[in-house]
Formats: C-alpha cells, sequence, structure tokens
C-alpha cells in the first residue's frame, strides 16, 4: 500500500464531505469542490476523517491510491483555507493591475499582456510588482501563476522577468571584456 494512500483525511470543522457512486464532494466556508474518483478505489467517511483504500494490489491500484487521497486533501484544504501562489516581476517598468477577471502586465514588450482569470480564482497585486493569485482549488492556482510566469520568464543574467516569490534564480557570470 501506498505510504501517502494509507494516512488518514481529517476533515476540519464547517467542512461536509459526500461520497456518491464516484464523486466526492467537499463543501466548506470558501466554497465546494467536486471531484470524479477511479472505481479501482474505495472511499469511506468515519469519525470524521476519511479513509481511502485501493480494491486491489496491481501497480495500477498502487498510483490511484496515493494520488486520490492528496487530490481529496487538497479540497478539503482548499474549501477550509483556500491556496495562495506569490509572484514577483522583477525588471525596469515592470508592472501589474488588476481587475476582478482580468489581470494587466507590463513585461518589456510593446503591448500589455492581459491574462483573463478563470471563475474561482482571485489576482490581488500588492506594490505595482507583487502579484498574488489565490484560489480555493490548487490546481487552478498554480496553473494560472505558471501562465503568468511563461509571459517573461526570469533570465540568468540580470535576473529580470517573473518569478515565484521563494524562487531562486541561478545568475550566470556574463562576458568579460578584454583587459
Amino acid at each position: 500500500m501506498s505510504r501517502i494512500g494509507k494516512n488518514p483525511i481529517s476533515i476540519p470543522s464547517g467542512v461536509t464531505v459526500t461520497v456518491e457512486e464516484n464523486l466526492v464532494t467537499v463543501k466548506g466556508p470558501k466554497g465546494t469542490l467536486s471531484r470524479q474518483y477511479r472505481p479501482e478505489l474505495d472511499i469511506v467517511i468515519e469519525d470524521n476523517s476519511i479513509l481511502v483504500t485501493p480494491n486491489g494490489e496491481t501497480r495500477l491500484h498502487r498510483s490511484l491510491h496515493g494520488l486520490t487521497r492528496t487530490l481529496i486533501n487538497n479540497m478539503v484544504l482548499g474549501v477550509s483555507i483556500g491556496f495562495t501562489k506569490n509572484l514577483e516581476l522583477v525588471g525596469v517598468g515592470y508592472r501589474a493591475a488588476a481587475t476582478p477577471k482580468l489581470l494587466t502586465l507590463q513585461l518589456g514588450y510593446s503591448h500589455p499582456v492581459e491574462i483573463e482569470l478563470p471563475e474561482g480564482i482571485e489576482a490581488k497585486v500588492e506594490a505595482n510588482t507583487k502579484v498574488s493569485i489565490s484560489g480555493i482549488d490548487k490546481q487552478a492556482v498554480g496553473d494560472i501563476a505558471a501562465l503568468i510566469r511563461s509571459k517573461r520568464k526570469p533570465e540568468p543574467y540580470k535576473g529580470k522577468g517573473v518569478r515565484y516569490s521563494d524562487e531562486v534564480v541561478r545568475r550566470k557570470a556574463g562576458k568579460s571584456g578584454k583587459k
């Protein structure tokens, strides 16, 4: 059995989990998430915790066991506390502005880069160069943050670009002129 999959998922107060057929629905103070799961797994709710168990011992069962447990845990955490990714814009003239459905970035191109935010994702801009992406779905938050970063990745010589706040950019020395 999977070491991760064996761990029970504790359900915090204010969160309700329902399992029907092959669908898990999690409701909490921040919203509702639901996800289909494979029939090779059994999901049982007992004593304010969720247990995921495989129906067999094949390689597929073992791999789905830990994955499904982690996905359900992310759903529980998302509806109770939410997820956030922080990005920094490094460069002269790089700045951001946010409206409820649109994030506008100035990244050194001749035109502004506009990113439409999907439902359930919120962007906040602090100090023009710090962007925080938040939402209840961990995968959606990570996808939008990666999309924003892909518009201008950090370059290794001057370090300019969009980076995660905890990312370390390895710098290169560059050319040295004749002496």
